[in-house]
């Protein structure tokens, strides 16, 4: 008999719905359970998850569907349940204050809060019982629920100390020193000390791709050999690794293990967004082809299982089926040998297997064994999938636009560049409601205030489009989410933006995110973003709220470069010349031979602009095809050398040399 629905029924976020049968009183957060809170004084027990976490899973199995600790929950607090993707501003703010408390943070996370939303205790996952050292839930809920009543003074004080100490951590400063160019190389010597030169990536297990991280050290490892060593093994040890799904696509969440063998199997839209641009650099680098097809299967795989109709892309798939973590992915010898007995040595499959007694795949060799493996995909299709959040997040799309329109134009693949634009198109119009973007979209509803980091994404894919295409109408509507951005998010007093918007609810701090982790920094990605506006548009304000902002972040690029890696990237091309390139033609300026040069290689530092149809910029003025073709012209503040019709002069203006492949500066 199913038990009698909560108040997350009416949630359309598909991790609250999980919950929504939990015997549990559930509610979703808001000012109803805050009130209540109040009128009974009362704690809130704020639980904090998302669809495709293992542990929360477990902790629900084990904890939220059990009527006795439910109804200890029921009778001591009020319960909020949140999915942290779709309100990551509460999650950081509560994370923040765990981190704080225990020293480490992670989902499901557990906070204990004053009716006003002050933590005063948490945790992370807690088991039913105790054990491994950590308490069991029961006795977790007793203590608390004592404390409250009993030691009520201390227990305030606390949360009052620790909002306190959470409004420090998110209020950075703004250095009045120089930037210099020193941060750059202490990042990249910093960076290589936790690398794995046997296995690659850096730190030991568990393992993340850490893709802001690489994305850093590729830029460096266009101008130096060793950074650039590093990333190559990494992006060729996870490739034939477990982590990647050599069938299907794509990349696990992260490594169990130190040798990328064992994933963490849940997928991620923002890890697969971020990689497949990772990989697509990689190529424009290096020329090879395993990079190139990487991230086109990472693609192809968001193309077939993550893409809604609409054109916006899904959230996550899970790590579980059946019940059973990764059951989905891995392979018995007797099932994989009925079907490819002659791929068993190349994906690493033998009658002992690799993953208690069964076989994750792996690869030996580029290319793989291509009809073997279609073999083995179309019995895969037929297993039970994982489960999938199907909620469309403004910020992650943003990051499958760039990805998809970089792809697009580094490969030649219209496709993608048409994929690209129907996401684009989708969020402007689906996603933002009376000239405000909105965080999440599904069941045909656009709901929670638009963050930074959906702003600052968004911009940044709707640049990378204009880039891949130069198409007018992507420019302009950079230029508007950019403006908007300024306007809801912009700190007057220090700098920098803030996460949330001057028409957001109230929350027990305005945080202001400089350290990133999984996703790029929202406040470097947006310094990017207004770099480049500026030097198309000509508007020294934009360049100026850039520098302000990367300002805010330059004692972190100092002690902790590798959680800025974003802003290291937008370190250097504030102190580099960046190459001004414009593209001009009677036709099509994204067609041309010199424009498919210029996406072939990796230049770094670069700004792209082109006409027809034209822009007012003053990249453009005073810019005219030579003879009816194509011409280009390169520049660094506005200055430009001779232009020029011919792909490889244009390659020798950049510093480049003719290739067969692609080749950096």
């Amino acid at each position: 008999m199913t038990a009698r629905a909560n108040r997350l029924i009416d949630e359309t976020s598909p991790y609250l719905l999980q919950h929504a049968h939990n015997p549990v009183d559930w509610y979703p957060w808001g000012e109803e359970a805050k009130d209540r809170a109040r009128q009974e004084d009362k704690p809130i027990l704020l639980s904090i998850g998302y669809a495709a976490c293992h542990w929360c899973h477990v902790m629900e199995r084990e904890s939220f569907e059990n009527e006795e600790t439910a109804r200890k929950m029921n009778a001591e607090f009020i319960c909020i349940k949140v999915d942290r993707e779709e309100r990551p501003d509460i999650d950081t703010i509560y994370m923040d204050a765990v981190q704080s408390m225990t020293g480490h943070g992670g989902w499901p996370m557990t906070v204990f809060l004053t009716p006003d939303g002050s933590p005063f205790y948490g945790g992370t996952y807690f088991p039913p019982d105790d054990r491994h050292g950590l308490p069991g839930f029961p006795r977790v809920l007793d203590a608390v629920a004592g404390a409250w009543r009993d030691r009520r003074n201390e227990v305030e004080e606390q949360g009052r100390e620790l909002v306190a100490r959470i409004q420090a951590l998110t209020r950075p400063a703004p250095s009045q020193e120089s930037l210099t160019a020193a941060p750059l190389a202490s990042a990249v010597t910093t960076i290589g000390n936790n690398y794995d030169a046997t296995f690659g990536g850096f730190g030991g297990a568990p393992k993340f791709p850490q893709a802001p991280v690489l994305e850093f050290m590729l830029r460096a490892g266009s101008t130096d050999d060793e950074a650039a060593q590093m990333v190559r093994h990494t992006l060729d040890q996870m490739a034939r690794g477990g982590i990647y799904d050599q069938l299907g696509g794509g990349f696990h969440r992260y490594s169990v293990d130190q040798a990328w063998l064992v994933p963490h199997f849940e997928k991620m839209l923002y890890d697969n967004a971020q990689l497949a641009r990772v990989f697509t650099r990689a190529w424009q680098l290096w020329g090879d082809p395993e990079h190139r097809r990487i991230a086109e299967e990472t693609l192809e795989y968001l193309l077939r299982d993550m893409r809604d109709r609409s054109g916006g892309f899904y959230s996550s798939e899970d790590a579980d089926s059946e019940g059973e973590e990764g059951k989905f992915y891995v392979w018995s010898f007797e099932e994989f040998s009925s079907v490819a007995p002659e791929a068993a040595d190349y994906y690493g499959v033998s009658e002992a297997g690799n993953f208690e007694g069964t076989n994750i795949l792996t690869a030996t060799e580029d290319p793989p064994p291509t009809e073997a493996r279609q073999r083995l995909l179309e019995l895969r299709q037929k297993r039970i999938r994982p489960g999938r959040d199907e909620k469309i997040l403004t910020s992650w799309n943003g990051l499958v636009i760039s990805a998809m329109a970089e792809a697009g134009a580094a490969f030649s693949r219209e496709d993608y560049i048409a994929e690209a634009k129907a996401c684009a198109k989708f969020l402007l119009d689906s996603a933002r409601i009376d000239d405000r973007m909105m965080h999440s979209f599904k069941d045909g509803q656009a709901r929670v205030l638009g963050l930074l980091e959906d702003y600052a994404y968004l911009a940044e894919g709707l640049l990378t489009l204009w880039e891949a295409t130069l198409e007018p109408q992507w420019y302009q509507a950079a230029s508007e989410i950019a403006s908007k951005m300024i306007e809801l998010f912009w700190d007057e007093t220090n700098g920098g933006f803030f996460a949330t918007g001057n028409d957001h609810e109230e929350l027990i701090v305005r945080p202001k995110e400089i350290i990133e982790s999984a996703t790029p920094s929202p406040n470097g990605i947006a310094t990017l973003v207004l770099q480049k506006l500026g030097i198309i548009s000509g508007d020294d304000n934009l360049r100026s709220h850039a520098e302000q902002t990367l300002r805010l972040a330059r004692i972190y690029l100092e002690r902790v470069p590798q959680a800025t890696p974003t802003f290291l990237a937008a370190l250097d091309f504030e102190l580099s010349t960046p190459k001004e390139i414009v593209i001009v033609s009677a036709n099509d300026p994204a067609g041309s031979e010199l424009f498919k040069t210029v996406w072939g290689r990796l230049i770094p530092n670069r700004v792209l602009a082109g006409s027809p149809p034209g822009i007012a910029s003053p990249m453009l003025e005073g810019k005219e095809p030579m003879g009816g073709q194509a011409t280009a012209f390169l520049c660094a503040n506005y200055v430009c050398q001779a232009p020029t019709t011919d792909p490889k002069e244009l390659l020798r203006q950049l510093g480049l040399q003719p290739s067969d492949g692609a080749m950096s500066l």
